[in-house]
């Protein structure tokens, strides 16, 4: 077992995950599933359990973590667009870290929620009108990419910035409550930190935790309505990729897409929820309108595929935000265009428009909507766990291939002692599978 420090533990919550009505608690049973509120013990049979899932229990080892970091995720998003409603009307509503990215409300309610939501002693659910209690995974410790310093610097420097810590509060306390007693600001505070650099402490063996970017791309959260970012979660066991979830309010069908296209309908509307089981594959659903509205799985799930084209330069590519292709060894032997409807030759490539964040990118090479994703590192830039894990699960589940440029798989354990660090040789390319083995060549032959 790996060596865990866990240096803020928190106090059992309940997450109300729905309220249309309270049912009598099922009849004990013997079963995997154990669960408890207010330290009375109910046993709930797994074949009781609904699937919210597109497969079944028997067929995904960890189908209980994929389902509770699916609800979360959405709920999360649902937090995120509920305070962009508000955002723009108080500039006090942003930071700037120092790495001068900002951060707001949004990023922080969600760290919190999810930490609450993933630590609980108690889990109080309720799925097409039916109560269940699930004890959740309070002893699985989370990386994630925000911590509470410059709030509890604000709350403590300036009264009028106490104002953020106040919203911050407000968009987490309704979604969560802690028996019958009050949350408090500390204690919000505290679950963001559950995820902070120094939370937790691994070592060199294998370990199993949560990574939660809460929301990846906020320059397009604070952009505007249609920009993309994404609430991304994903679950390593034993330092295997294992879960992966994806939430992204803000994604809208494809109008490119035929309709004899695979993926043409799985990503239809606005919104998006996208989950990825190891060996179950990447599947996608709409965004509930409402949160505590449940459907069956099966008649709202379509499996999601990468693409199939097999000509690099025909392929759609996408670029990190900031970087241009004249950064990637690509350039010296493809120019570009952005015009999809441009003429190309063996010698140009398409980019497509920017896509905010790390993970929007992923999910666009899941969805089949992109070819590529490649990224340049640079020596003076730590690239953070976070902004890929659950890309890197959601791509390889739809048929695709990750690795750094080297053609290596990319290495989550190779910051020992807190798994927030990855370090990539050259780069990152994700790809619909059929491509990499071709543009990894390319890359090593081109590169400086």
């Amino acid at each position: 077992m790996p060596l865990l420090h866990l240096t803020l533990p928190l106090p059992p919550y309940c997450l109300h995950v729905g309220v249309r009505r309270l049912l009598p608690a099922p009849a004990p049973r013997h079963g995997r599933l154990s669960v408890v509120m207010r330290a009375t013990a109910v046993e709930v049979s797994a074949a009781t359990e609904v699937n919210t899932l597109p497969f079944p229990p028997d067929q995904a080892v960890h189908h209980r973590e994929l389902a509770a970091a699916a609800d979360v995720v959405e709920r999360a998003c649902r937090l995120c667009v509920d305070v962009k409603k508000s955002l723009f009307s108080d500039r006090r509503n942003i930071l700037e870290k120092n790495d001068e990215t900002p951060v707001t409300i949004a990023d922080f309610g969600v760290q919190a929620l999810i930490s609450l939501v993933l630590s609980n002693v108690v889990f109080y659910y309720v799925v097409i009108g039916r109560e269940e209690l699930q004890r959740l995974f309070p002893s699985i410790p989370l990386v994630a990419e925000e911590d509470s310093a410059s709030l509890r610097r604000s709350e403590a420097d300036d009264d009028c910035n106490y104002a953020l810590v106040e919203s911050i509060f407000s968009a987490v306390e309704h979604k969560v409550s802690k028996g019958d007693s009050p949350l408090t600001h500390d204690d919000v505070l505290r679950a963001i930190d559950r995820g902070g650099k120094n939370s937790v402490s691994f070592d060199s063996n294998h370990a199993t935790y949560w990574v939660l970017d809460p929301i990846d791309g906020t320059k397009g959260f604070l952009k505007g309505d249609d920009a993309l970012y994404v609430v991304g979660l994903a679950l390593v066991v034993d330092e295997q990729l294992a879960v992966g979830v994806m939430g992204c309010p803000n994604w809208t069908e494809d109008p490119t897409d035929n309709e004899n296209d695979v993926n043409a309908t799985a990503f239809s509307g606005r919104g998006v929820l996208v989950v990825s089981h190891v060996g179950c594959g990447t599947w996608s659903r709409r965004l509930s309108a409402e949160i505590d509205q449940f459907t069956r799985a099966h008649d709202i799930w379509t499996r999601c595929y990468v693409d199939t084209c097999s000509e690099v330069h025909m392929a759609r590519y996408c670029l990190s935000d900031g970087q241009t292709w004249d950064m990637i060894p690509l350039s010296l032997l493809f120019s570009t265009t952005t015009d999809e409807h441009d003429p190309r030759d063996d010698n140009k490539v398409l980019i497509l428009p920017v896509f905010w964040g790390s993970l929007s990118k992923y999910l666009a090479v899941a969805a089949g909507r992109a070819s590529v994703f490649v990224m340049r590192t640079k020596a003076t830039v730590i690239r953070k766990s976070w902004d890929h894990a659950v890309g890197v699960i959601c791509v390889q589940e739809a048929g695709g291939q990750t690795s750094d440029w080297s053609g290596k798989p990319l290495d989550f354990a190779a910051d020992e002692t807190s798994r927030r660090n990855i370090y990539p040789s050259g780069g990152f390319l994700a790809s619909n599978g059929i491509l990499h083995d071709k543009l990894i060549e390319m890359i090593s032959a081109n590169s400086k």
